[in-house]
């Protein structure tokens, strides 16, 4: 009794082939994109703790004052200042200082710490917030101007409630702000970053929050100063 064996070879088509080849490319992808994002919020928790320490060093070096009303100025706002975090798009690639360290924000009500480093450059924006240069610094008079992507430093924001308060912290002096505000405008409207006689805060981020993509429009917050 012979037992007849028949082996058949399927060769894989081009439309095979290409399946196979693209969920390799595809998965591939997926991990790079996954790496860098990791390698982001790694660089910026990793940058905000070693800022956080240098600054606490240099804190308990100094003695700040709080409330700070006997160190009040002007401050106007220049004509290259059209926006920031994408309010008007060529700030954020323009504006910068180096990463000088500015200060610390800090929201307790919504859980937000983060530091304050000058300028709104790509780079300074994925380590930290970002202060607005030719806006007023913390505890001086006019609006301090102080932006933050919605999907790290900024995204406590969402939760942010009037009275508020917010509490900026310098080498100067440590300056509390009560809000006064929140509303949703477009991203050409400028407005917001214009100067002022009284000493206000102006938190910038884009909204909606949970958008993908490039959001349309900005989420704003505005607040007072409390006197000291």
């Amino acid at each position: 009794m012979k037992i007849r064996v028949e082996w058949r070879v399927t060769l894989p088509t081009r439309d095979n082939l290409f399946v196979r080849w693209s969920r390799r490319l595809f998965f591939a992808i997926g991990v790079l994109v996954l790496s860098y994002v990791g390698f982001v919020l790694l660089d910026a928790r990793l940058f905000q703790a070693a800022q956080s320490r240098q600054f606490q060093m240099e804190l308990n070096g100094s003695k700040p004052s709080v409330g700070g009303n006997d160190d009040l100025h002007r401050s106007s706002l220049p004509p290259d200042v059209t926006g920031a975090d994408g309010m008007g798009a060529d700030i954020l690639d323009t504006a910068g200082a180096g990463e000088s360290l500015l200060g610390r924000i800090e929201v307790s009500t919504i859980g937000l710490t983060a530091m304050i480093l000058e300028g709104t450059d790509a780079r300074t924006l994925r380590r930290a917030v970002g202060h607005i240069p030719g806006t007023s610094l913390p505890g001086r008079q006019g609006n301090v101007v102080i932006t933050g992507h919605r999907d790290t430093f900024f995204r406590p924001l969402r939760n942010i409630s009037k009275d508020d308060e917010i509490t900026l912290t310098t080498l100067s002096g440590a300056y509390r702000y009560r809000v006064d505000s929140t509303e949703v405008v477009a991203a050409e409207d400028t407005e917001v970053l214009a100067a002022t006689d009284d000493a206000v805060l102006t938190l910038v981020t884009c909204y909606p929050f949970y958008y993908v993509g490039p959001a349309p429009r900005r989420f704003i917050v505005r607040a007072h100063m409390i006197p000291g």
